[in-house]
C-alpha cells in the first residue's frame, strides 16, 4: 500500500496519510480512491465540516484511472454543458497547488488539435465558436501556424493525412497525476478523513429505498450516504443497489519513449490518426490513442497498439523516427453513449454517482469533487452538475459531446 514517501534529503520515510481501523459508522462512504473520490472527501471536510468520511479503495490510492493516464488537462470540450465544468477545473490547478502545499507540476503548455480535411476544419470551427462564446480561449490555426508552434510537424502533402489546420487551446497543458492523488489524500487526511486501502466493497445495503450501509471484506459499515466513484468498476457498484448504468468499459493504452532533446513544447493530438502526445520534463514523449474497440477489464498492452502509435507519430512528426519506446501500460475507460459523465443521485436515497468519464475524468476530478461535496452536504444539486444526471438517458436528452470526436476514423 502507498501511504508514505521517502524524503530525498533525510532518506527517512514520512507518512503522507495515516492508517485507521475501519469504523462501524461514517457520515459518508466513498467507493474509489482516485482523484474524484479523494476530491469529494477533501471538499466535504474543507467546505462543509463533514469529516467523518471513509474513502474505500480495493487496491491502493490512485490504482485505477487516476494513476493510469497521460495527465493532460484542458477545457476544449464540445458541448455547452461540459465547457463550464472543464473551464473552472482548469483554473483550479494552480489554486490547489498552493492550497495543498504540494507541487502538482501543472504546466499550461497549450493543446493543439489537428484537422486533416475540410470537414474536420469545419468541425473545429464549431467547437471553437462554442468555446469562445463560453469564454474558453481557443483559436483556429492554418498549417503554417501549426508548424510554427510545433516545428517538427510535417505540413507537406507527404503524410497519409495532410494537416489542414488546427485548434489551439493555450491554457491547456499537463499536470502530474500521482502528485494530484497524493496531495488530495494528504489534504483529506489532515482534515480528518479516513483513507482505507485494500478494502473491497462487497455490497451496498439498502432498506426502504434508503442507503443504510456497506458490506466490506473487513466488516460492515453504517452510513446514510454512499458515493460511487469507482471508475471502470462503477457499473459493478451500482448493480449492488439495482441500478444498471449505460456504461461500456473499454481498455485504453499509452506509451512512454526514451528521453529526447526538447522537440515538442505543446500537447498535440489528431483524431484522424488516433494519436496524441507531449514531451515530459525528463524528455520522454508520452503518447496515447483511442480506446480498444471491444469491452474488457484487461489492462493489457498489445504489439498492434505499439505499431499503430509508432506509425502515427512518425507520419506526423518525422524526426521522432528511430526513438525507442521504454514502457507501455493500459487502463480502463468507463464510456457513456454521449461521452459525457454521469454525476447523479438516484432512486435510492443517499446513493450518488460520479462516473462514466471515459478518458476525460482526470482533468475534471477536483472541480467535480468540489460540487459533488456541495450536493452531498446540502442535498441540492448545483446547477453546473445538472446536465449530467442519469435521467438524461431516460429522457433522450443526451449531450452532444460526441461531435468533438466526429472525425475519428480507423488508422488501418
Amino acid at each position: 500500500m502507498i501511504s508514505q514517501l521517502v524524503s530525498p534529503f533525510s532518506g527517512r520515510k514520512k507518512k503522507m496519510w495515516q492508517e485507521h481501523p475501519l469504523q462501524d459508522l461514517y457520515d459518508v462512504v466513498i467507493v474509489g480512491g482516485g482523484v474524484h473520490g479523494l476530491s469529494t472527501a477533501y471538499f466535504l471536510a474543507r467546505d462543509h465540516g463533514i469529516k467523518r468520511v471513509a474513502v474505500l479503495e480495493r487496491r491502493y490510492i490512485g490504482y485505477g484511472g487516476s494513476g493510469r493516464n497521460t495527465a493532460i488537462a484542458r477545457a476544449n470540450q464540445r458541448s455547452k454543458e461540459n465547457l463550464p465544468l472543464y473551464r473552472e477545473g482548469l483554473k483550479l490547478w494552480p489554486l490547489l497547488t498552493k492550497e495543498l502545499d504540494f507541487n502538482l507540476m501543472f504546466a499550461p503548455i497549450g493543446n493543439l488539435n489537428l484537422a486533416h480535411s475540410e470537414a474536420e476544419v469545419a468541425a473545429l470551427r464549431t467547437i471553437i465558436a462554442t468555446a469562445q462564446y463560453m469564454e474558453v480561449p481557443s483559436e483556429l490555426l492554418n498549417p503554417r501556424e501549426c508548424k510554427k508552434l510545433i516545428p517538427i510537424l510535417d505540413i507537406s502533402d507527404r503524410p497519409r493525412f495532410p494537416v489542414m489546420g488546427g485548434m489551439y487551446h493555450p491554457p491547456g497543458g499537463t499536470v502530474r497525476h500521482d502528485a494530484v492523488v497524493w496531495a488530495l489524500a494528504r489534504g483529506a487526511d489532515r482534515l480528518g478523513v479516513h483513507i482505507h486501502q485494500g478494502v473491497e466493497v462487497k455490497a451496498v445495503r439498502v432498506k426502504d429505498g434508503k442507503v443504510v450501509g456497506v458490506e466490506t471484506d473487513r466488516g460492515a459499515v453504517k452510513t446514510t450516504r454512499v458515493l460511487n466513484a469507482a471508475g471502470g468498476y462503477s457499473p459493478t457498484i451500482s448493480a449492488m443497489v439495482g441500478l444498471s448504468l449505460p456504461i461500456t468499459v473499454l481498455p485504453l493504452q499509452a506509451l512512454v519513449s526514451e528521453p529526447l532533446k526538447p522537440v515538442l513544447h505543446h500537447v498535440i493530438s489528431s483524431g484522424r490518426y488516433h494519436a496524441y502526445g507531449y514531451q515530459g520534463l525528463k524528455g520522454e514523449i508520452i503518447t496515447g490513442a483511442h480506446m480498444d474497440p471491444w469491452p474488457s477489464y484487461t489492462t493489457h498492452a498489445t504489439a498492434g497498439y505499439m505499431k499503430h502509435q509508432a506509425e502515427a507519430l512518425i507520419d506526423l512528426l518525422p524526426p521522432l523516427k528511430g526513438a525507442r519506446f521504454m514502457r507501455i501500460w493500459g487502463g480502463l475507460t468507463d464510456m457513456t453513449p454521449d461521452m459525457a459523465p454521469i454525476i447523479s443521485d438516484s432512486v435510492v436515497e443517499g446513493y450518488y454517482m460520479d462516473c462514466g468519464w471515459g478518458y476525460f475524468g482526470f482533468k475534471s476530478g477536483p472541480v467535480t469533487g468540489k460540487y459533488m461535496a456541495e450536493w452531498m452536504a446540502k442535498g441540492e444539486c448545483p446547477a453546473i452538475l445538472k446536465p449530467f444526471h442519469l435521467n438524461r438517458f431516460r429522457e433522450f436528452d443526451l449531450q452532444k459531446e460526441t461531435a468533438s470526436t466526429m472525425y475519428y476514423t480507423p488508422w488501418n
